[in-house]
């Protein structure tokens, strides 16, 4: 028998005078896991969460977290720690003093205050940087304090909201590898808003893609990535993103409105060889590769990588082949062709 989901959201709605939040949220979320809310801005992404941390009350739906229905209950009652875009640290408390600043409040006893500051200031790497302000720290380092302070809650979910939206982007990697370390060594449950795909894609068990307060398709990194619900998941997911053609232009694929192609699937042909003739738009250069936008007048996102440095003028022609067995297929209304997978690494 299959164990209850550790969150589970059903059938959660949220307007405000009337216009639309998030509509229809069904969500099933294990225990343990790194969930990542995905999406454009104004998505609902960030809505959905607050619903999940009592921030917001549903207008409809139920929300369960351990089995026990929160729906209406408090934040406070939730059993979560939150780690913010913007730290929301004091800035005239130390770091310790921030850290620990909840669990005075919840009159937790001073030994067990310093035996999880410790221990969290060990985990985030901030051992020796108790006595600072936030002014005097960096914006990772920060970010660090907010995190260790989510620790030191020792709630089993812990929800996420942008929080490195603030930070370079070398920084960004450095931290993120911080977080997902975080969640697998603590065991914790990670519930994290982004519209990075790069942080949902790296870090995430589970993507939740977002689109105008509708979920669009759940799954894996690869199942979003090698499967497609449909056209949106295909285009915001991946870089480059999926390409797609007119199905009208490969007439082999009779019943396709849609057909889409990742950028690793294409490749350059001999002149009079390829599938497709383009037309070279752009030329970037990444360092081991080179990635060549291309043109078509049925076609958009046709993008093929190339190792090292590639100068091709704009204008230039190229054509274009790609194997049968890589094609995606979508219906006129954007989504998935069940009848034909074509999709690669499924």
């Amino acid at each position: 028998m299959m164990a209850a989901p550790f969150v589970h959201m059903d059938s959660v709605a949220k307007r405000w005078n009337g216009q639309l939040g998030v509509e229809d949220i069904s969500l099933s979320i294990p225990r343990g896991s790194f969930v990542a809310l995905l999406g454009p801005s104004g998505c609902g992404k960030s809505t959905t969460l607050r619903l999940l941390s009592g921030l917001e009350l549903p207008d409809e739906g139920t929300i369960t977290i351990d089995g026990r229905n929160v729906t209406t209950a408090a934040p406070s009652e939730r059993n979560l720690s939150m780690v913010f875009q913007s730290y929301a640290l004091f800035p005239h408390l130390s770091v310790a003093e921030n850290v620990v600043f909840g669990l005075k409040v919840r009159k937790v006893a001073a030994s067990d205050r310093r035996e999880k500051l410790t221990r969290a200031l060990e985990i985030t790497g901030l051992l020796g940087y108790e006595n600072r302000r936030p002014g005097e720290l960096s914006g990772g380092q920060r970010q660090r304090v907010a995190l260790a302070r989510a620790i030191v809650a020792n709630q089993p979910l812990c929800l996420m909201d942008e929080p490195l939206s603030n930070l370079d982007a070398k920084l960004r990697a450095s931290v993120r590898k911080d977080i997902k370390k975080l969640q697998v060594d603590l065991g914790i449950t990670v519930i994290y808003v982004t519209h990075d795909q790069t942080e949902a894609m790296s870090m995430a068990d589970m993507v939740v893609l977002m689109k105008d307060g509708h979920i669009q398709q759940t799954g894996t990194p690869e199942e979003l990535y090698y499967r497609p619900a449909n056209t949106f998941v295909a285009e915001f997911v991946g870089a480059p993103p999926m390409a797609l053609i007119e199905g009208s232009i490969l007439p082999s694929f009779g019943n396709a409105a849609t057909i889409g192609l990742r950028a690793e699937s294409l490749s350059v042909a001999e002149t009079g060889k390829g599938r497709l003739t383009c037309e070279v738009s752009e030329c970037e250069f990444l360092g081991s590769e080179t990635f060549i936008g291309l043109s078509h007048p049925s076609a958009t996102g046709l993008t093929v990588r190339m190792p090292g440095l590639k100068q091709i003028e704009t204008g230039e022609k190229m054509e274009i082949s790609f194997a049968d067995e890589d094609l995606h297929f979508f219906d006129a209304t954007g989504h998935r062709l069940a009848d034909q997978s074509g999709a690669s690494g499924s």
